[in-house]
């Protein structure tokens, strides 16, 4: 038994090499022939690798969430698939407002905690040190915020009920911003201005290194009152954080939050929504069923580029098989059976396929990584879908090599050995 599987593999292995050596011997037929391959697999991983990158992006946005965490909203978390009509359906919807936020506190039973906060502006901070670069996002939050956000206290304190309703111009900065301005002393104290308005540094938060390639913690956070006073409150739609008290009560808080909002809104019965509540979850579904589309119109252009290779892979099989005709008599004079010469040519496809899309996986990769490149996220290799694509190359190679190896096989001997 084990010497008929050593014999099996040592035959495989011949075949394997005299395919390779037959692809060889002849270049750029070969490359032409599998250069179909190269690019229905490549179609295929350039998408799915961007694809990857994408959701890994809405990841990292939706990372700094502590657990159990949603958001109420005026738009959907991601804008893939939605139509014109439905967009202007939503930009019709009325503003969240901070009375929206603080009548959702006063209603609710369950004790979730609720932060309210905008994102204001991107843009440098100057200080009596520095000037930072003008990437620095300013947030304007509410106290519940911070738990929300998984954001924990390394110095000072946090924002106060105070500092909101009095609309202090005061602020906590994030750990790599507070390093970055002040690299050799405390922030605590500081004052740093922002659009030529000062702040008083009052906490510091704790680090959380860099996210996905960037960097989490190059921000500050302001009392919400003071960001609208500063940016304008009328045309600004808020966002309202929840935290369920576990998971356990995660589904019981977000139906009550749904039917608060409704209330608040004055949504009338039988209407939809007019917010949106989003989580990591549904965010990464929403994804994922709006590029549904996008992955079946790639697979389609994919399986038409291999059928036209595999028609080529055919096509330049047969035309071997007439070149070697008094090879294949020779192998057959000295023993060889018709087994060994089937495998040796539908060996040989495989390999061609192989190679083809190999080199389309290698390019379909770094296509696919050039936008995590430019979102400054680590690079996505989709195993999945790699193997897939080898897999389908093996197949395709099978389909299209099996009648050239047929007929080379069936060839008769004495009329192979006077074939010129």
């Amino acid at each position: 038994m084990i010497r008929s599987i050593h014999a099996l593999f040592a035959e495989l292995r011949e075949n394997a090499s005299m395919a390779v050596t037959a692809i060889a011997a002849h270049k750029l037929r070969s490359a032409l022939t599998l250069l179909g391959v190269l690019v229905g697999v490549f179609s295929i991983i350039v998408v799915m690798t961007a694809m990857r990158v994408m959701q890994s992006n809405i990841e990292r946005e939706l990372a700094s969430l502590g657990g159990e965490t949603f958001m109420v909203r005026k738009f959907p978390g991601t804008f893939w698939g939605v139509s014109g009509g439905d967009y202007e359906k939503y930009w019709r919807r009325k503003n969240i407002t901070m009375s929206d936020g603080k009548r959702l506190i006063e209603k609710i039973s369950v004790p979730a905690n609720i932060g309210i906060e905008s994102v204001v502006r991107s843009g440098e901070i100057k200080t009596r040190y520095k000037t930072s670069a003008p990437l620095v996002r300013l947030y304007g939050e509410t106290p519940g915020s911070f738990q929300a956000r998984n954001w924990d206290l390394a110095e000072g304190r946090l924002l106060a009920d105070a500092d909101v309703d009095g609309g202090r111009n005061v602020c906590v900065l994030g750990y790599g911003l507070a390093t970055n301005i002040f690299p050799n002393s405390s922030a605590l104290g500081e004052l740093i201005k922002v659009d030529g308005i000062g702040y008083t540094v009052v906490g510091v938060l704790e680090n959380k290194g860099g996210a996905a390639g960037g960097d989490q913690d190059n921000f500050l956070v302001a009392p919400l009152s003071t960001c609208l006073k500063r940016y304008g409150s009328w045309w600004r739609s808020l966002t309202i954080l929840v935290q369920a008290p576990d998971r356990a009560s995660y589904d019981a808080t977000v139906e009550e939050v749904r039917g608060l909002m409704r209330v608040i809104r004055k949504v009338p019965p039988g209407k939809d929504d007019d917010f949106e509540i989003a989580s990591n979850n549904s965010m990464i579904e929403q994804f994922s069923k709006t590029t549904r589309s996008v992955r079946l119109g790639v697979a389609i252009v994919s399986s038409i580029a291999l059928l036209a290779a595999g028609i080529g892979i055919m096509n330049i099989m047969l035309v071997s098989v007439t070149e070697r005709t008094r090879e294949i008599g020779i192998r057959r004079a000295i023993g060889a059976k018709k087994r060994n010469i089937m495998v040796q040519f539908i060996l040989e496809a495989i390999v061609l396929c192989e190679v083809g899309g190999a080199i389309g996986v290698v390019f379909g990769i770094s296509g696919g990584n050039l936008l995590a490149l430019l979102l400054k996220l680590p690079p996505v290799v989709p195993m999945d879908w790699v193997l897939l694509g080898l897999g389908i190359c093996s197949l395709v190679g099978i389909i299209f090599g099996t009648y050239p190896a047929w007929k080379a096989a069936n060839l008769d001997p004495i009329e192979s050995l006077r074939y010129e």
